[in-house]
């Protein structure tokens, strides 16, 4: 629920407190008002005058403290002023509405003072003055329902987890210095977060640069190594040739020899056996010669 919305609900009342002249009347405006759907910011109505009045009213002054407690109270400080002072009973209504109030406080505080979002069941039902945890459970499905705060209930884990909560409740007389500190605290989370954020971007960055470094350094050996494997293939291909070519002129002297040497043995087996053949026949006739 935005503001506007709870402003618009608190109108007809800042309307009315303006003819309640009477303290019985007045009284009774502040019983309706807080009583009264959407009706969860009260600061406006405390400053009217005939409401002004009442602080000083021995009668009706529990009235106007019981309008503070709605305006910026809880029910834990409600329940300690009633011991102590003259407050007005609250109606079923009224109870509901001031723990509502009560637990938008609580949560706030929750998410302000921490990154931890996560209320326990206990301390709700603690600070809440609820005896069972379905009764809690009613209540913040109430303040989901009126988008009073954004939130999710875990029965398992018994907590009740905080998304955000709606700007609804007033500041107090004299809260502007602790906002003013809280502000400050918040300011230097974010500045902590943004520290945080630069260094992984500064280390991310020289991650970058070390990556890029490695991989020219592998392309240089990669390249490197490819000339040298082009250089060694190459020469190896020239020897191959050249030995195949020694290779080719050495057969084809080989059998020019062979050739030369057919060619003599062809040319002096006849004469041999010519030669022969005469020793032979001349051997036959020198032996008859001698015969006779």
């Amino acid at each position: 629920m935005d503001q506007s919305r709870a402003l618009n609900a608190l109108a007809p009342f800042l309307a009315l407190a303006k003819s309640a002249n009477s303290p019985r009347a007045a009284s009774d405006l502040i019983t309706q008002a807080t009583s009264a759907p959407n009706t969860y910011v009260f600061a406006e109505l405390l400053q009217q005058p005939n409401i002004r009045k009442l602080a000083s009213d021995d009668q009706y002054s529990g009235h106007f403290k019981l309008l503070e407690a709605f305006a910026w109270g809880t029910w834990e400080s409600y329940k300690a002023n009633s011991s102590t002072s003259s407050l007005p009973t609250l109606s079923d209504v009224q109870s509901r509405k001031l723990r509502l109030l009560s637990l938008l406080t609580i949560a706030a505080e929750k998410t302000q003072a921490t990154t931890e979002h996560n209320l326990s069941y206990s301390s709700l039902c603690k600070r809440l003055d609820l005896e069972h945890t379905r009764d809690l459970e009613q209540l913040v499905t109430t303040a989901i329902y009126e988008n009073l705060i954004t939130a999710t209930l875990n029965p398992s884990a018994q907590t009740v987890v905080i998304t955000s909560v709606a700007p609804l409740r007033d500041l107090a007389p004299g809260s502007v210095n602790q906002l003013l500190g809280e502000l400050s605290a918040w300011s230097g989370r974010c500045d902590s977060v943004l520290a945080d954020l630069q260094a992984e971007i500064s280390r991310i960055e020289a991650e970058a640069v070390k990556r890029a470094a490695r991989e020219q350094r592998k392309e240089k050996q990669i390249r490197a190594a490819n000339e040298v494997s082009e250089k060694g293939s190459g020469g190896a291909a020239g020897g191959t040739r050249s030995g195949k070519q020694s290779g080719g002129k050495a057969e084809m002297q080989e059998d020019a020899d062979d050739d030369d040497a057919m060619e003599l043995d062809s040319n002096s087996a006849p004469n041999g056996r010519k030669r022969g053949a005469a020793g032979g026949t001349g051997g036959k006739f020198a032996g008859g010669k001698q015969l006779r």
